[in-house]
């Protein structure tokens, strides 16, 4: 496995309570956020000074000390393994990362890290086996699931503190700053005109201002022998530091076998090997090698193609949207193809998109018993529907939209009757419910697409204007990730548009069913 997809819930469109929420709450965590791309974790200089250098020229950031460790000869220092052909340069768009000295034959293994060396949150994983239960596995169990980052961060802000931590060489590699949103000021949270993003760094800027609260009350009656960050206090810069460090960096890989024969998935940061930069089309994999007493793991990367002399090291981080990539790792992909905008069903919407379609009677918003038992079976209806759909990525058009589309627009229900559910779902080349239905359908997304871009405050000419202004590193981001969104409505139109044409140039149109 390798970077695995983290699928938190996003809502709809844009509005401007949405920004406004997302921006207030900017605006209280700003006392930390503009102090953090100076000097993350102040906090902790008591025990390690934690001084930066200044900031790197360009758009790359600092890493913690000036001059770190060689990573290479730590990693062969412990007993792990780095080819001769392995060297860290600088990537003119990405920054650093591995490339190759000399010409590399498929199946060549490129580095192997012996299981000590990954940073994991081992009590983490212990806990409930042996009984552990240290301050920090205890804060670790306050953190929810889905932010399993800051899990781990926990672990990487101890080993940060501690003089004398084994991880030393490989944490002070680590960046100094991030480009993840929650390190955005203000105007470039509202720069990312897209409510489902805007959601969630509300959401984990909340997180961070609570618990930091929750970690200094936890703390403070401590002995410091059993504090776990040697009597020092940890503001949210430096949660935010460790959370983003971890979910732009580490791995869920299998860890111990279970008695049912699956795997527990274990996060843990691999060092060099998190070096390795993401592409679709990947050069690179990871291998994991259990010993024969499931005990002690082995983690490498093995070349899985042919790879020539300057060529980078590419690791495929998921299949992911650009809201993920953005938001976990700080980076926006042109042209992904796995990414999309996501909007709410909603009846008023649809009807509303349908009549600008100049499509008769819609009935979204009252659907007979018999539609309303097939949104009930695509999960559209009903107490615990998920009324999330999307457009673009692989589907163009998320099935169950379609497949709502194509039932609440048909004009004869007894040709549903019968009707096959994946069929309905399925943007094919045929029209189950007949071309008439099928125009009426397309129509129908085409203007929801005319309506979601016009949710956007400016145009994708306005937005290239600005990109040729030079706009500074978040501003650009944050710009990028809103031209690719409307690049993804402006792709699905296009896609129907032909669609349309087609059926519409067929002599005969059937009759549905």
């Amino acid at each position: 496995m390798l970077r695995e997809e983290r699928k938190l819930g996003r809502n709809g469109f844009i509005t401007s309570s949405h920004t406004e929420m997302a921006v207030n709450r900017w605006e209280t965590c700003s006392s930390w956020t503009m102090a953090a791309s100076k000097a993350i974790m102040a906090s902790l200089t008591h025990l390690r000074p934690l001084t930066c250098a200044a900031s790197a020229s360009g758009s790359y950031p600092s890493r913690i000390v000036p001059q770190p460790p060689d990573l290479i000869k730590w990693v062969r220092k412990e007993g792990g393994f780095v080819h001769r052909a392995v060297t860290i340069a600088q990537d003119d768009t990405k920054g650093l990362g591995l490339v190759a000295s000399e010409e590399i034959p498929r199946g060549t293994d490129l580095i192997a890290l012996p299981d000590h060396i990954p940073l994991r949150f081992r009590s983490l994983e212990l806990d409930g086996e042996n009984g552990l239960d240290s301050a920090l596995v205890n804060l670790a169990h306050r953190v929810p699931e889905e932010l399993w980052a800051m899990r781990l961060g926990l672990k990487l802000l101890q080993e940060r503190a501690e003089i004398g931590s084994f991880w030393w060489p490989y944490i002070s590699n680590l960046p100094e700053t991030y480009s993840v949103p929650i390190f955005f000021s203000g105007e470039d949270i509202k720069n990312l005109q897209y409510a489902p993003l805007l959601h969630q760094v509300n959401k984990r800027c909340r997180f961070l201002l609570d618990f930091e609260k929750e970690v200094k009350h936890f703390l403070e009656n401590l002995k410091q022998d059993d504090h776990p960050f040697g009597g020092q206090e940890v503001h949210a810069s430096s949660l935010g530091w460790a959370m983003s460090a971890v979910s732009s960096r580490a791995f869920r890989l299998y860890g111990k076998k279970l008695p049912d024969g699956n795997h527990k998935n274990i996060a843990m940061m691999l060092p060099l090997i998190d070096m390795c930069n993401h592409s679709f089309t990947p050069n690179v994999q990871i291998v994991q090698e259990q010993d024969a007493d499931n005990v002690k793991m082995q983690v490498k990367v093995v070349a899985e193609t042919e790879i020539k002399q300057d060529d980078p090291f590419l690791l495929n981080y998921g299949c992911l949207n650009n809201d993920l990539f953005l938001l976990d790792y700080g980076f926006v992909i042109p042209s992904n193809p796995y990414d999309c905008i996501e909007l709410k069903y909603d009846g008023a919407l649809l009807d509303a998109a349908s009549k600008a379609a100049g499509v008769d009677s819609p009935n979204f918003s009252a659907p007979t018993p018999l539609q309303q038992q097939i949104l009930s079976q695509l999960n559209l209806a009903g107490e615990a529907s998920d009324l999330k759909v999307s457009l673009g990525g692989r589907e163009i058009v998320d099935g169950r939209l379609l497949a709502a589309l194509r039932v609440i627009l048909a004009s004869n229900t007894e040709t549903l009757q019968n009707y096959d559910l994946n069929s309905l779902k399925s943007l094919s080349p045929e029209a189950p419910l007949g071309v008439a239905n099928e125009l009426a359908a397309s129509r129908t997304i085409i203007a929801l697409c005319v309506i979601a871009l016009g949710h956007f405050p400016t145009k994708i000419m306005e937005d290239e204007s600005l990109l040729n202004q030079r706009a500074s590193g978040s501003t650009e981001l944050a710009i990028q990730f809103r031209i690719q969104k409307k690049s993804v409505i402006i792709d699905v139109m296009r896609h129907l548009t032909r669609r349309v044409k087609l059926l519409s140039s067929k002599e005969t149109v059937p009759a549905e069913g």
